[in-house]
């Protein structure tokens, strides 16, 4: 009881005081006439540490006190203003800098569960089946899950040499029971750009799953290998990027337009509106352009695609994005933890704000996309409804689009639901895909090569023999999933383009991975036709 009282009060005291000391470092001038009242609240904070040390009954661990205020606190001013512990400080750039060996995957500690952001494209723990929005709640046998855990501490259970195994427990959405996966440590070099190839003669493909420092080299790199002089569209598939480093975007918002235009502008309470434009540079200026984005697509992803649709420069085909559109600011504290703290929100061209809200507080945020799940806006657009308030109009061809978080594609493509049954679900989910394709593979490697020298080759003339399909499902049966005729029928369409592509990804690349699975992707299938449709792509960029 006292240790609560305690822990409430020095979140008040921790409210003022944090943001005292962040934004006076930042705005001095302005606030120099409350410098008597800083040094009160600071006072305060000092002697309630004091007393706590000095008087309380039970022996406190006063770091852990400290850091777990100032967690509290910051997750009731936004869902993404967040506290980085000294010893997490270094490493917390990793994901969009470099190389390390481990289990390849974007992870974030919220509410004391590790949720995956999403797992490394071609790496260990994608090749087992782990997916995005999956917790993690055990580690070698031991619960992580509920104990305090860390980024720091994450880590270093993780990450370890090559070569070497973890055991993980994973809970995901709609799955009974806990998921049981071996990963085998690897060497994860970390690339933003997953796929490049000619869809046709004339239409190019490029996906990108973050935005990092080296998104714009990889982009020119691709760009050098695709015919330029007779490629007239490309599609862009943001699908599931969750964004990163802003000015990766506003460089890649270069590629396609003009001199002049704005990108993007940011502006706070307390930070002065700045904005961002194109410059001169750029080789796809001409080329059409159409932009896959889903529920997945945020932040950065969000920046680049409401710039793309605010000057008309492109079609957004898919489902309605994240909506993350707060800029975070790093601030150093006395020992060298840092306050990642909000300071402004970003708007697009036409001043639409990109964040949604979160009015309703942390818990309801982090359930939002399950929200529009259940309330049916993923399979149709006609259960997507927007207040007169939140009108807007593009700045070139004037068409009306809407605010409220989040970018509303030009046209919408429900998600595929089609092959989603649980006997699916269970197969990926527990890995028995990838593991009984990594097995074949590993037996078969030298005779397909033979047979396949290229990916053309292989994807005009491979196909599934049917001993492969009832090995599978023998596979999946041996780990105690029944197989039930009309669900294994029923999903049997989807398991084959997954086994087919997941060969071709272990054969060859990741390309070769998506030009399989884009064969029958429904959004993917649209942006074709409309990028390669004159009288279409037109009519619906003229807003018609």
């Amino acid at each position: 009881m006292g240790i609560t009282l305690i822990f409430n009060a020095m979140k008040k005291i921790f409210y003022i005081l944090l943001f005292s000391i962040t934004v006076q470092t930042a705005f001095l001038p302005a606030l120099y006439s409350q410098t008597e009242m800083f040094n009160e609240q600071a006072f305060k904070l000092s002697k309630l540490l004091n007393l706590i040390s000095g008087y309380y009954v039970d022996t406190v661990n006063e770091d852990k006190l400290v850091e777990d205020a100032i967690r509290q606190l910051l997750r009731e001013l936004d869902p993404h203003s967040v506290y980085i512990s000294k010893d997490e400080v270094k490493e917390m750039n990793e994901p969009l800098l470099g190389d390390f060996e481990g289990v390849g995957i974007y992870f974030n500690v919220l509410n004391d569960t590790i949720i995956v952001i999403s797992p490394i494209s071609g790496g260990p723990s994608e090749k087992v089946g782990i997916s995005a929005g999956d917790r993690i709640v055990g580690i070698d046998g031991e619960k992580v899950a509920g104990i305090g855990i860390t980024t720091n501490m994450v880590r270093k259970k993780l990450l370890g040499p090559k070569g070497t195994k973890v055991e993980v427990d994973v809970v995901r959405h709609h799955v009974a029971g806990p998921l049981h996966f071996t990963i085998t440590r690897d060497k994860i070099p970390i690339y933003s750009l997953d796929a490049s190839y000619m869809v046709d003669d004339k239409t190019g493909y490029i996906k990108i799953s973050r935005f990092s420092v080296k998104t714009l080299d990889e982009f020119h790199k691709a760009l050098d290998e695709l015919p330029l002089d007779r490629m007239k569209g490309l599609i862009l598939d943001l699908r599931d990027n969750g964004g990163g480093i802003m000015t990766a975007a506003t460089d890649l918002v270069d590629e396609f337009m003009p001199d002049g235009r704005m990108i993007v502008y940011m502006q706070g309470e307390h930070l002065k509106r700045q904005e961002f434009y194109t410059t001169e540079r750029g080789r796809l200026k001409n080329v059409r352009l159409a932009v896959l984005v889903n529920e997945g697509s945020a932040s950065a992803s969000e920046i680049f695609t409401g710039a793309i649709q605010d000057w008309d420069r492109g079609l957004i085909v898919g489902r309605r994005t994240f909506g993350k559109g707060l800029v975070q600011k790093p601030f150093y504290l006395p020992d060298y933890s840092v306050v990642r703290l909000t300071i402004a929100r970003y708007y697009t061209p036409s001043g639409r704000l990109i964040q949604k809200s979160y009015k309703n507080g942390y818990d309801s945020y982090m359930k939002e996309l399950n929200n529009r799940y259940m309330h049916g806006e993923l399979l149709s657009a006609d259960s997507i409804h927007f207040p007169d308030s939140l009108r807007y109009y593009t700045l070139k061809d004037h068409r009306l689009v809407y605010g409220g978080g989040g970018i509303m594609p030009d046209f919408f493509v429900p998600a595929d639901t089609s092959a989603n049954t649980p006997y699916l679900r269970q197969m990926v989910g527990q890995g028995i895909v990838t593991n009984f394709v990594l097995g074949w593979e590993d037996a078969h490697r030298k005779q397909m090569l033979g047979k396949y020298p290229t990916v053309n080759d292989y994807i005009k003339k491979f196909r599934l023999p049917e001993t492969m399909m009832r090995d599978l499902k023998k596979a999946g049966e041996e780990k105690n999933i029944k197989t039930e005729e009309a669900s294994f029928k029923q999903s049997e369409p989807k398991l084959r383009l997954l086994v087919r592509a997941l060969i071709a990804r272990d054969l060859w690349n990741s390309t070769a991975y998506f030009r399989i699975v884009n064969e029958e992707s429904p959004d993917f299938l649209k942006a074709v036709d409309l990028i390669n449709d004159d009288q279409i792509y037109q009519r619906l960029l003229e807003g018609h």
